[in-house]
């Protein structure tokens, strides 16, 4: 009877054991695949501490030797790269603000107002998701040629502040729709307005989709080459991206690639600090707007 009852056990134990087996190759494959993604940016910093005549060598030298810090000064020395850190700071602190604040707003007002023909407006803001943002380029340089903003600051932060981008209002319109409405009755009878409510019920319980809109935002408008591209035309106006990309158009015809690869890794720093402070409200605000899945 005994030796009946224990033959399941073999059969429990294989399942235990394909289980871990499955698990220890995800694994693998999860640290493969990690490996595979550091490897340029290992490549970048060990590159960033050479000279231009070890870089490009058939055998790859992990380690400099020497190791090469002044290329880091001569970044700075070569180019007005504080200045370039500047312009590229203050149009992504107006670009995260302009985020925030009016993706809230229109996402409040299609999330918790009433309004007949709310689901259609919705549904036609949200198909201009689908227009590349290069049939517009023309007709938006055309407009800001005539307002006289060419070379300046304020095509890059100007359309932020006129309504807000479909993919903010989503974002905000799902989160604000996973709180209960009870709480806006409440606020009522307690006085509170529609604007109060906004401003001291919503908004305080939205820091997951507010950390991730600020996330997107920041590293979006941080690291944006296109538009800057276009629209500016001063060197003392350029941001990050650009800089870097007229760096390897510069130092008397030749590129110095080390000073690229400087220039990359400092352009890198401030996103990936950005990401692991906010990851925790990131993938919370992720999870609490119906991308997940």
């Amino acid at each position: 009877m005994k030796s009946t009852l224990a033959r399941p056990r073999p059969r429990l134990l294989g399942m235990h054991g394909m289980r871990r087996l499955m698990h220890a190759i995800l694994y693998l494959i999860l640290t493969a695949g990690a490996i595979v993604a550091v490897i340029p940016m290992a490549w970048t910093l060990s590159s960033s501490l050479k000279d231009s005549a070890h870089i490009f060598t058939l055998r790859v030298q992990w380690i400099p030797n020497p190791v090469l810090w002044r290329n880091y000064v001569d970044l700075f020395y070569k180019l007005p790269f504080m200045r370039f850190i500047g312009n590229t700071l203050l149009i992504v602190v107006s670009n995260v603000f302009s985020a925030v604040l009016m993706g809230s707003l229109a996402g409040f007002a299609f999330a918790r107002l009433k309004a007949p023909g709310k689901s259609f407006a919705f549904i036609l803001l949200i198909s201009t998701m689908l227009l590349p943002s290069q049939v517009t380029l023309i007709p938006r340089y055309i407009i800001f040629k005539t307002l006289g903003m060419i070379d300046t600051f304020w095509p890059l932060i100007l359309p932020g502040w006129l309504g807000g981008g479909p993919f903010e209002i989503f974002l905000f319109r799902q989160f604000f729709m996973t709180l209960p409405l009870e709480l806006d009755d409440a606020a009522r009878i307690d006085g509170c307005g529609t604007v109060r409510i906004y401003w001291n019920v919503v908004m305080p319980l939205s820091r997951p989709v507010i950390a991730t809109i600020g996330i997107f935002n920041f590293i979006w408008a941080w690291s944006d080459l296109f538009n800057p591209l276009i629209y500016l035309n001063s060197m003392e106006k350029f941001t990050l991206a650009l800089g870097l990309a007229t760096l390897q158009r510069t130092a008397e015809m030749s590129t110095r690639w080390e000073l690229v690869m400087a220039g990359s890794i400092v352009s890198i720093v401030p996103m990936v600090i950005i990401f692991f402070l906010g990851q925790n409200y990131f993938v919370q605000g992720i999870a609490l707007t119906g991308l997940k899945g």
